[in-house]
């Protein structure tokens, strides 16, 4: 099997694992990754994670011409602005999960600072969320907001729609994504009961020892 070939399967494999655990529904969501030559696979538009087809996935050239595979997400310029502004990001997953989507419909979530820090996890894995406004589906005025961050974020949140991380390759960006929502589901639960976040000092202390990238 070839790399190229290993890719497909695995990003349709995490994708499979998501969608069989509630991360997504339907046909929502939509994932991409790097491939060896500079060139990117990326999930069709309208299919389900639950059933991506590896030999359907769109597949780009390093120039960004569609070259085989079934027509890409309508959130391509989501993926584009992540790869175009950071040159870690190896790929880019995109969500439409319950918890953080209701953590961005509350009206005092800090938006430069999306998530609490309830936990080191998702200062380990994200770093600063920052919360954009919404945008209408497929609006690519969502990829220009991406690109405004200048790569200085790898996870922006969607207000009223849902996460999307970058990650230096799919497994990566699968398991930040998966711990935004865990720590934004964290965050849900605890809404209006005074839980104990963590210390400045504490979160600079883990900012100290795993290395954040932290943008102020």
């Amino acid at each position: 099997m070839t790399e190229e070939a290993k890719l497909r399967e695995l990003i349709c494999v995490l994708a499979k694992s998501m969608f069989d655990r509630g991360l997504t529904g339907g046909s929502t969501g939509n994932i991409s990754a790097r491939t060896s030559d500079g060139g990117l696979l990326v999930s069709p538009t309208g299919t389900s994670f639950g059933r991506l087809d590896p030999a359907k996935l769109s597949r780009f050239d390093a120039c960004g011409t569609l070259i085989s595979g079934d027509e890409p997400t309508k959130e391509m310029p989501l993926h584009t602005a992540f790869y175009d502004t950071r040159s870690t990001a190896g790929a880019v997953v995109h969500l439409h999960s319950c918890h953080s989507v209701a953590l961005s419909m509350m009206p005092d979530v800090d938006a430069e600072n999306f998530l609490p820090h309830l936990t080191p996890y998702g200062i380990m894995k994200l770093s600063r969320v920052k919360l954009l406004p919404f945008f209408m589906p497929g609006d690519p005025a969502m990829g220009d907001a991406v690109r405004g961050l200048a790569g200085k974020r790898s996870a922006v949140m969607l207000a009223n729609h849902g996460p999307i991380v970058a990650g230096k390759d799919i497994e990566a960006a699968c398991n930040a994504v998966e711990e935004l929502e865990d720590t934004a589901k964290l965050a849900m639960l605890t809404r209006g009961l005074s839980p104990r976040a963590l210390s400045d000092a504490q979160v600079k202390e883990v900012i100290t020892k795993f290395n954040v990238e932290w943008e102020a």
